[in-house]
């Protein structure tokens, strides 16, 4: 494939807004992280390089995609600058402007000494600076969220809150226009020997699929980033699925959610929040809002991650999957998407299209919690996820899936054999967590020990109960 060439003849490379001015990238590898690019091609070094894997925040930049209006907090230590083609990044420099009056965030920084060291300053200003796009005034929880992602060693959060409700209080969001208008992505880049595809159709992502069986595809990029960040590793041909417009849809019909395959987490947070909220409390904890921005749904599950957050959630909720191919659609229930370990059903040239989740039945209970050792920005030792159907007194209906107790993420189904038909209650749930050792067969590992799993498995249909009952007590109080 030849380079795209201009009007002049001149080779072009990826095109996108930095700090509000037309730029281009003719020279680098698509693939190259946008921090290795900030710091080393741009000579713009405000933004930081710490863990290179999207956990310490240090490198937060913002980024308005291609057709969006909405500045996203994204770690620029995983995102690619070929997934700047057509988008607007700002960075740290960017916010002061031409006459350098430190933007509302940088000052509330200072007014409130949330720096002392200052290595992680440019990463909390700018998802700070995200944040106050948002055009809201944020309550504590939306700031403590918005900064999960960012890891503070010296100064401590207490100044760094105070001073995001300083700027978000006195400040106004940005309305400012940027000098050069966002150009369009370009659906094929080719520089020295690196080809970057960005189809806007499906057929033609499946049609590219055909022609580059040994190509890398890039949803987010969250997970297969780190080979960039960290093995400095870059696939000679990358086909991106991010401008698909068919995936890209997200759906809400009578009989269920559709979330495309290049939907992100954070896209499909709230409608999947307002139907479940324990799948949107589980989808809260999913790394930091950084990595929310851009990881997607069906990247979480291709990933084949025995210990994934979302794929026990879906398969407790009877979710299906759409895989597109040369030869069409198939549907396949999320549960037998997974082979073995790090293997999926997915054939080598079909795609996730989107993800169904059914609406849940009138009295269909559903919870999901996640074991780990910190609340935010870790892995799961153990994720349980409970779907109930309970008529006058029993238990008719039973789905329970888990993450973390064996090589895939699975359904308990001597567990569930032992709950349906029986009665709702504690002693019930205490008898049937005795079969996890059936279901199961844990491995021990650094995050938690075999037996621990399997107790806490068994516990959390304890806490299932528990967690209902509660909930009808205070309806009862109340009526």
């Amino acid at each position: 494939m030849a380079p795209p060439l201009s009007r002049t003849g001149r080779k072009m490379g990826v095109r996108f807004l930095l700090n509000g001015t037309a730029h281009e990238a003719p020279s680098v590898v698509p693939t190259m992280t946008v921090l290795d690019y900030l710091r080393g091609e741009a000579g713009l070094r405000g933004t930081k390089e710490g863990c290179a894997e999207g956990d310490c925040g240090a490198c937060t930049v913002a980024v308005v995609r291609h057709g969006s209006t909405r500045a996203e907090a994204v770690n620029a230590c995983l995102y690619t600058v070929g997934q700047l083609d057509g988008a607007r990044l700002m960075t740290v420099e960017g916010l002061s402007g031409r006459d350098e009056t430190p933007d509302p965030v940088q000052q509330a920084m200072i007014s409130c000494h949330a720096s002392q060291c200052g290595f992680c300053t440019p990463g909390f200003v700018m998802a700070l600076w995200a944040l106050r796009q948002e055009s809201v005034t944020p309550d504590d929880d939306a700031i403590h969220e918005a900064l999960a992602g960012n890891l503070c060693r010296c100064t401590g959060y207490r100044p760094i809150v105070e001073a995001a409700r300083q700027a978000c209080r006195n400040a106004p969001p940005d309305r400012e226009t940027p000098d050069g208008t966002m150009p369009a992505p370009q659906e094929s880049l080719a520089i020295g020997k690196a080809i970057w595809l960005a189809p806007v159709t499906l057929d033609a992502l499946l049609t590219l699929k055909r022609s580059h069986s040994e190509a890398l595809l890039l949803a987010g990029g969250t997970d297969v980033g780190l080979q960039f960040s960290k093995e400095r590793r870059h696939a000679a041909v990358t086909i991106s699925t991010s401008h698909v417009r068919e995936m890209r849809l997200l759906k809400e019909t009578p009989d269920a959610l559709h979330i495309g395959g290049a939907v992100t987490i954070s896209e499909a947070l709230p409608a999947c929040e307002q139907a479940w909220p324990a799948l949107g409390a589980i989808m809260r904890r999913f790394g930091s809002r950084q990595i929310r921005n851009v990881a997607t749904v069906a990247g979480n599950l291709a990933n084949a991650s025995p210990i994934g957050d979302l794929a026990p959630c879906l398969m407790a909720l009877n979710a299906e999957l759409d895989l597109a191919g040369p030869d069409g659609e198939r549907s396949l229930p999320v549960e037998e998407f997974f082979c073995a370990y790090r293997r999926t059903a997915l054939g080598d040239t079909e795609v996730i299209a989107r993800i169904r989740i059914p609406r849940p039945a009138d009295g269909t209970i559903f919870r999901a919690w996640k074991i780990s050792k910190r609340h935010d920005q870790d892995i799961s030792a153990v994720i349980g996820a409970f779907r109930v159907v309970l008529r006058n007194g029993l238990i008719v209906d039973m789905r329970i899936a888990f993450g973390g107790m064996a090589a895939v993420p699975a359904r308990a189904l001597e567990t569930e054999r032992a709950l349906v038909g029986r009665t709702w209650s504690e002693n019930t749930m205490r008898d049937a967590g005795r079969a996890m050792e059936r279901d199961f067969s844990p491995i021990d590992d650094q995050r938690a020990s075999a037996a621990y799993r399997l107790r806490v498995a068994a516990n959390l249909l304890v806490r299932l109960y528990r967690d209902v009952a509660g909930e009808s007590a205070v309806e009862v109080n109340q009526a």
